[in-house]
């Protein structure tokens, strides 16, 4: 963008200095033939102004600013991936992750501009980590059919994997790794789809305080070569970071107001010497001292999963809407600031909100059904500055069109090839 953004300001400038004075007396002299001649020059120029833009061209940046959105489709009652396309623009969401990779909702991504993180499921890894052609056949089938036109920036492999019950998933988690990278290299994808697998809080034996965090032992068996690959080719730690199921936990020993980020006391970790006043940032310094401890000071820390559920089961402290509008709006706040953590003030907070929409068929406890930002109608579950989809008599298509020209995503372009246009006309003219 930062390319673009140059060149927008030099077209202009390039005009006025070929149509000064001295150089409108040459051209007038050059012969229509010639002029003409000129024209490949120009079209070749300002078509190098959309390489930017063209997806497969560059390399693939995993997560572009510092707000994503998780994507999460266990419902029978949301609106189709097209709507939802329309209502991210609206948003202003450029980064949003699926847990799978169903072709409509890649399919729906097309030319959008989005970036688009995938999901390979868990059951899926234990094949993979030994055959690399089904990793191969994986991404034959379900990446490389929507490319360039679908954003596709990055591919999960597995989730909340370490840490849990099953240990031959464990074990296969680092193998399928291995053979999915494997297969994107040799597709000559692995400059422009960053792998990685996000973690839940389980891989830690403690975060209290953040600095004294570390990896619990049996799970760093199967963590450390994961790290090790992911260190070798600058991929981030992704961990899922939610305060509200800390909190309701336990209710009665956390303020409220620190899950929240409202006005608190805060805590004070007395071996970095420093103050926390919110456990989301808590949380991320707890994972960068495991990761310290580990041996991976350099590596980034990323939240892949956060949210504040809006209604839950009576045991369910804190599941309401009040404190989930409090959570989110503030969380947005944070992250718009783009800033670090009392541990890395440099390394910006990047991190997906869950989630999209409340999932009325997901199973579990009632909070699972009320993370979202949105209703099953696309309107907003509650105001944190978004705006849902409203009813229109105007078709999909036309009220595309107007949030775009809302937004101003459309405009860049006109202006680019507004410029080009005037000057081939005035080559031709003087």
């Amino acid at each position: 963008m930062a390319e673009f953004l140059l060149l927008q300001r030099l077209v202009p400038q390039a005009a006025k200095h070929l149509f000064s004075k001295r150089n409108t007396t040459m051209l007038q002299s050059t012969s229509l033939n010639g002029r003409l001649g000129m024209m490949p020059v120009f079209f070749f120029f300002c078509s190098m102004l959309f390489l930017p833009f063209h997806q497969g061209i560059l390399t693939a940046h995993a997560f572009t600013g510092t707000y994503g959105i998780n994507y999460g489709r266990i419902a029978d009652n949301i609106p189709a991936p097209e709507s939802v396309v329309t209502l991210l623009k609206a948003a202003r969401v450029k980064n949003i992750k699926i847990f799978d990779a169903d072709h409509s909702v890649i399919q729906a991504f097309k030319g959008s501009g989005l970036e688009l993180v995938i999901g390979i499921a868990n059951e899926y890894l234990k094949d993979m980590s030994v055959n690399e052609e089904r990793a191969m056949d994986w991404i034959n089938e379900n990446v490389q059919p929507f490319l360039p036109g679908t954003h596709i920036s990055g591919i999960t492999v597995g989730n909340e994997v370490l840490g849990g019950t099953d240990q031959e998933l464990e074990e296969a988690l680092m193998g399928a790794i291995k053979n999915v990278y494997s297969a994107l290299t040799r597709l000559q994808l692995a400059d422009t789809i960053e792998i990685w697998t996000p973690h839940s809080e389980a891989v830690f034996a403690n975060s209290y305080p953040p600095s004294s965090c570390i990896f619990k032992d049996d799970v760093l068996v199967y963590m450390k070569p994961i790290l090790d690959f992911f260190s070798q080719h600058g991929s981030p730690f992704y961990v899922n970071a939610y305060p509200f199921l800390a909190y309701k936990s336990d209710p009665e020993h956390i303020d409220i107001n620190y899950a929240l980020f409202q006005s608190n006391s805060g805590i004070y970790d007395a071996k970095t010497d420093l103050h926390y006043d919110n456990m989301f940032d808590a949380m991320i310094d707890a994972a960068y001292a495991a990761l310290e401890a580990a041996g991976y000071n350099d590596m980034e820390v990323r939240v892949s999963e956060t949210g504040w559920a809006s209604n839950g089961d009576e045991n369910e402290a804190g599941a309401t809407v009040h404190n989930a509008r409090t959570y989110n709006y503030n969380l947005r706040k944070r992250l718009l600031k783009k800033k670090g953590t009392p541990l890395r003030p440099k390394k910006v907070v990047k991190a997906y909100i869950f989630a999209l929409f409340n999932e009325n068929l997901k199973p579990g406890p009632s909070s699972e059904r009320h993370y979202g930002l949105f209703k099953a109608d696309g309107s907003i579950s509650y105001d944190i500055g978004f705006t849902g989809l409203r009813p229109s008599s105007a078709s999909p298509s036309l009220a595309s069109l107007k949030e775009l020209n809302a937004r101003c995503w459309s405009r860049p372009y006109f202006r680019v090839v507004a410029t080009c246009t005037i000057v081939l006309l005035l080559a031709l003219i003087y």
